[in-house]
């Protein structure tokens, strides 16, 4: 089975899921009713084999169910593999970073040639912004003002 991430890091599988979401009602015993693949298709404009493809992987990763009735599918979201994904991601959506501690995260994972780039990109800045606050400060005296 393919890692969940992987499966929900493809856009048009996401597409589904929320159509399948935005769909979901209950029949008078309380289960899913289910969305056709055909509703799928019009919903998202796509073709009936790229949306049954993406079904099936879905399906694989137990993030679908499927209810056969006759020829016709039906399929409904299980979020439960869902919830697994939202267990790994609050801790970091709880943590509380500062600027300084992204900074370094984020420096922790740059290659060294994006490092220097990043560098020599504030290297730039910093200097433009210096030589613009000069000009300012110059064309102030040049023209009686403070500069400020």
């Amino acid at each position: 089975m393919a890692d969940i991430f992987d499966v929900i890091a493809d856009g048009t599988r996401r597409d589904i899921l929320r159509v399948l979401r935005e769909r979901h009602s209950l029949d008078e015993s309380g289960a899913a009713r289910g969305t056709s693949v055909s509703e799928i298709v019009a919903g998202l404009g796509l073709s009936q084999p790229t949306v049954s493809k993406h079904l099936k992987v879905l399906r694989e990763a137990g993030l679908v169910e499927v209810r056969e009735e006759g020829q016709h599918r039906y399929y409904s979201l299980d979020s439960e593999p869902l919830e697994a994904v939202e267990d790994w991601l609050i801790p970091f959506l709880s943590v509380d970073f500062s600027e300084q501690d992204l900074k370094r995260e984020i420096e922790a994972h740059l290659p060294e040639q994006a490092k220097q780039v990043a560098d020599a990109i504030g290297h730039v800045a910093a200097g433009t912004r210096k030589r613009v606050s000069n000009a300012v400060t110059a064309m102030g005296k040049r023209f009686g003002r403070s500069g400020e």
